[in-house]
């Protein structure tokens, strides 16, 4: 399924974070519209947040606005993630996030003719009930930076896509043991999607003081 060896030059996170935030002021959606989506895929343990955060960081600077949403606040409830006990791995998969809502109150308002009002999160993990958070209105111009894990697999409308990518070993080392039975659901997203194969960007973070990318 790889496109032959990808070459990956290193970088720091602050340099990395310049340059993609440099790369999203030209992004211009493919439907028209005013609203640029960036997705940031990886595992929990790549922590592709910080590097949205940090792109989003590096925009304010540029004087662009921009709101990072994370698929955790799309969480389904913890009884219909735990139907069929606490380790399933197709309903991790496969349900674990609310992507009805993620299309309602995310991409929706940020189509052409939408509103530009987007729920930053709809439910709280840790208390497993809903967050009540306020809508954020996004300016015409204003960038969706949304990351989680497995997130090219949806068709979700994402103009530009960035995959933060550790090797089987490096995931596994660094995912909590609790965690480990999550990982065939990489493994298997490795194989349905090529998520470094299909994104516009990759970055690795095998060693995570020491990332690489392909830009």
């Amino acid at each position: 399924m790889h496109h032959g060896p990808v070459r990956l030059e290193a970088i720091t996170w602050e340099r990395l974070g310049d340059l993609l935030a440099d790369r999203l002021l030209d992004l211009k959606p493919a439907d028209g519209g005013p609203w640029p989506r960036v997705a940031f895929d990886g595992a929990p343990a790549a922590v592709p947040g910080d590097l949205a955060q940090r792109v989003s960081e590096a925009l304010r600077v540029r004087g662009r606005p921009s709101l990072v949403v994370g698929t955790e606040g799309f969480l389904r409830p913890g009884s219909l993630r735990f139907e069929y006990g606490h380790q399933d791995v197709d309903v991790y998969y496969d349900g674990w996030f609310d992507t009805g809502a993620l299309w309602r109150e995310v991409f929706g308002p940020l189509e052409t003719g939408g509103d530009g009002r987007v729920l930053p999160d709809l439910w709280d993990p840790v208390t497993d009930r809903a967050t009540r958070s306020a809508y954020v209105q996004l300016p015409p111009g204003g960038i969706l930076l949304l990351h989680g894990p497995l997130l090219l697999r949806h068709w979700f409308p994402f103009d530009l896509g960035v995959h933060v990518l550790l090797s089987p070993g490096a995931l596994r080392r660094r995912t909590p043991e609790a965690e480990h039975w999550t990982l065939p659901a990489f493994a298997r997203y490795e194989d349905d999607v090529d998520p470094a194969g299909t994104a516009d960007v990759l970055v690795r973070a095998d060693d995570p003081r020491h990332p690489a990318w392909n830009g």
